[in-house]
């Protein structure tokens, strides 16, 4: 029997209580610290080309931020290229490394995929983890060097990859390597130099930085041509003038995020009990990649029988923010890309959510997703009854 739309009767208590935000993997907030050091660049001004005193200061902030986005991964400064963020870097990565052939994980992020719409495909396994024995026949196959690019930790599941593993593999067969970290830094460690690669790339939003500064970090004598071409900016590796407050916010959320790494692994225990919780309310919830190794604080979870983009808006009405996958996806009405990859049959792809904690959340922000997901559950239970 239909009881009317399923958003009726949301939203009760959430509507007077605080927004609960669960969607830090498509950003996650500006720190203030960040913010105050993106107002005080702004107020400040000057080029980070220029010689006198304002530019000399530019610089300096700019040269400060190097630092901390390098140690951030373990890699060295002068192996740092700012950017507008994950995208250009990933772009900058695979199309100006000088190979023809290039192979990726069939769930790599979109910027991945449609930087180089020529590559190979690596299938990977039903909990989301690239196939290490299918790589290695993909290299196999085609006599030139090939560039791999494998991403760290997948958006939309968190499933942690075998990065290392993999670039061993790739790197028997002469191929370059790259690494998209956009969303592991600041979740987990990371040094480059232990996984291998030959770029990798980040962004400053996923770690509470400002929007429109990311880096590529090149392995020293990786080839690498510029795809921004003007001035010498960034050892002539990416013209225009550095954005200055951005790049400076970034440094700051780069240090941040490396001091709270320990305390930012908290979040494993708080998205393990909602995933608990959710799977007591709907027996048929499934959280895509449980059984493998995850960041701590993603999850894609289904409720079946109702589509994701319904419960992204019964869930706003009641003063929650999640996401149906990718942010820069969230219009699509398909079954998500990466969930087909992992296998996963389309009725149920669709009726996936993602749940992404943040440093600022707390067990209650878990109750009142909980409890707003039970209230949309038996709704649609009732108009399916």
């Amino acid at each position: 029997m239909t009881e009317g739309p399923i958003f009726k009767g949301l939203g009760g208590p959430g509507r007077a209580a605080r927004p609960v935000y669960l969607d830090h993997n498509a950003t996650a907030p500006a720190r203030p610290e960040v913010v105050a050091a993106v107002s005080e660049a702004l107020a400040e001004g000057g080029n980070a080309s220029s010689v006198h005193a304002r530019g000399r200061a530019a610089r300096a902030r700019v040269e400060a931020a190097r630092e901390h986005v390098a140690a951030l991964v373990g890699a060295r400064p002068g192996q740092v290229v700012f950017t507008s963020g994950g995208t250009e870097a990933n772009n900058q990565a695979l199309r100006g490394a000088g190979r023809s052939y290039a192979i990726a994980a069939a769930i790599e992020h979109d910027s991945v995929l449609a930087a180089r719409p020529d590559a190979a495909l690596a299938p990977v396994t039903a909990d989301g983890v690239i196939d290490l024995d299918a790589l290695d026949a993909l290299l196999a196959a085609r006599p030139e060097p090939a560039i791999v690019s494998v991403m760290l930790a997948n958006n939309e599941t968190g499933v942690i990859q075998p990065v290392a593993e993999a670039a061993a593999i790739a790197h028997r067969h002469g191929a370059l390597v790259h690494c998209d970290a956009v969303q592991a830094a600041g979740k987990i460690p990371v040094d480059m130099a232990a996984l291998g690669v030959d770029y990798l790339a980040l962004s400053a939003h996923k770690i509470a930085g400002p929007i429109g500064a990311g880096a590529l970090i090149a392995r020293d004598g990786a080839p690498l041509e510029a795809l921004i071409r003007g001035g010498g900016q960034e050892r002539g590796l990416r013209a225009g003038t550095e954005n200055a407050p951005a790049i400076a916010g970034f440094g700051v959320a780069a240090r941040l995020a490396a001091e709270g790494l320990a305390e930012f692994g908290r979040l494993a225990a708080l998205r393990d009990a909602m995933e608990r919780r959710l799977a007591a309310i709907a027996p048929g919830a499934i959280a895509f990649g449980a059984n493998a190794p995850r960041l701590p604080n993603t999850s894609k979870v289904a409720m079946p029988g109702v589509d994701g983009a319904t419960q992204v808006m019964a869930l706003d009405l009641d003063g929650i923010a999640v996401s149906a996958g990718a942010a820069c996806s969230s219009g699509r009405v398909e079954a998500p890309r990466v969930l087909a990859a992992m296998g996963v049959p389309d009725a149920l792809a669709v009726a996936a959510i993602r749940v992404s904690l943040g440093r600022t959340t707390t067990a209650d922000d878990i109750d009142r997703l909980v409890a707003a997901w039970r209230a949309l559950f038996l709704r649609a239970s009732l108009r399916a009854a």
